[in-house]
């Protein structure tokens, strides 16, 4: 009986570590286009991963075998933050991103920076531009496919599309250079 709760505990600390790592793909996306300062969700992220911690130390010291104590609270640590940190920062990403008004403000910035990303598995020769405008007085980067990389020095201006996320975090709908 207690194996088999031990093994229903396991599997259950498995999957929401699973859930967490796809989450956080899923979250990359949407935080590209959510205008939100980087420390927001990272800070939600790891508060998260501390306050769920230590309610997990319990099984994670019955369930698996660990070399010392610091090991113990590393793997639970990165686990609840896996875990419960990106679900409960996708949760609150992707309702402020699926639940914004439907209202779209359109608006002109200037290009601060430029640089360029690698492009993807076997496309590693297609760059693709990037751009950093200050966007309310906030960095923010934004990437656009490779048929702009060749003349990306060209562009000034970035003028974007955006709607206000239910959390006040803009969204950004609509990107184009100028």
């Amino acid at each position: 009986m207690i194996e088999l709760i031990k093994k229903k505990k396991g599997l259950f600390y498995k999957s929401i570590f699973m859930l967490g790592l796809f989450l956080i793909i899923w979250e990359v996306k949407i935080y590209r286009l959510t205008i939100i300062d980087f420390i927001i969700p990272l800070l939600i992220i790891l508060v998260t991963g501390f306050l769920t911690t230590p309610f997990a130390l319990k099984d994670f010291q019955e369930l698996f075998q660990y070399s010392n104590k610091y090991s113990l609270y590393f793997w639970t640590f990165l686990q609840s933050t896996v875990s419960w940190g990106f679900t409960l920062c996708s949760l609150l990403m992707f309702s402020n991103y699926y639940l914004a008004s439907s209202d779209v403000r359109t608006k002109i910035y200037n290009i601060v920076e430029r640089s360029s990303l690698a492009g993807g598995k076997y496309h590693r020769d297609k760059s693709k531009p990037t751009f950093i405008i200050d966007y309310n007085g906030n960095p923010k980067q934004l990437v656009f496919s490779n048929k702009y990389y060749d003349d990306m020095n060209n562009y000034k201006n970035v003028e974007l599309k955006v709607k206000e996320g239910l959390l006040g975090f803009d969204i950004l709908i609509e990107q184009k250079l100028k």
